[in-house]
């Protein structure tokens, strides 16, 4: 199996690693694939991937797999079949509400929380599951949770994901909240960027927020507001 792990040090996605798969140091081998030094106005990181064999009992040789977790979404590995009579419904649930809209797919648990639930679809019409901006996928999680209050688990987030979208927007979106920091900074104006969801809305300004020289405001009515970045000079 094949993990990704970010964090501000080697050493601290290491641990990190080793505490959510339940491993010793010596049971998984890393390959550094991204390190990021800090500056003025971005936030140093390093990106590792952890190979384990299928049991996460030794190291093993590069081996790609679609199964990826980014820390920054804080996921622990589950059992991807449905647990107890909730989860069982829940699923049953978005598989038949996929198909009525006439497509395939599978559906498993992606992984568990206290509060909240990863399901992950698998479909061959993944792309439009998922929708421009992720918003068809926006719309069936909506959906799925609406379904988890209705069963009276109001107190569980259900979180839906299909190749790894909610992972590589959250990574698009932070480089883009570095690279608009830094043409506002040189334009010493603001920059209004596109409509997001609150998930999105939030990412930006936790990304922005330590940067002195700017900072952000939303703008706008609904579920789709907008990001202004504003450039307010040196404190």
């Amino acid at each position: 199996m094949t993990y990704e792990y970010e964090a501000k040090t080697e050493k601290e996605a290491i641990e990190i690693a080793a505490a959510e798969l339940g491993l010793e140091r010596d049971q998984f081998d890393v390959e550094i694939l991204e390190t990021q030094k800090n500056s003025i106005f971005k936030k140093g990181y390093v990106r590792i991937r952890v190979h384990t064999d299928d049991n996460g009992t030794k190291p093993i040789a590069n081996h790609e797999t679609d199964e990826f977790i980014s820390t920054s979404f804080n996921k622990i590995v589950a059992d991807p079949l449905p647990q107890g009579e909730f989860e069982k419904k829940l699923v049953d649930f978005i598989a038949s509400m996929i198909r009525k809209m006439g497509y395939e797919v599978n559906v498993e648990v992606m992984f568990r929380e206290e509060h909240k639930i990863g399901i992950r679809l698998d479909s061959p019409n993944s792309s439009i599951l998922i929708g421009r901006k992720g918003k068809n996928l926006d719309a069936l999680q909506i959906l799925a949770n609406v379904y988890a209050g209705r069963l009276g688990r109001e107190d569980i987030r259900i979180i839906l994901d299909s190749e790894n979208y909610r992972i590589r927007r959250e990574e698009t979106l932070v480089r883009l909240a570095y690279n608009t920091a830094d043409k506002v900074r040189n334009s010493k104006n603001s920059i209004l960027l596109e409509p997001m969801n609150p998930f999105e809305r939030r990412l930006i300004h936790t990304t922005l927020n330590d940067i002195p020289d700017v900072e952000t405001k939303s703008e706008g009515e609904g579920l789709y507001k907008q990001v202004r970045v504003i450039y307010k000079g040196v404190c």
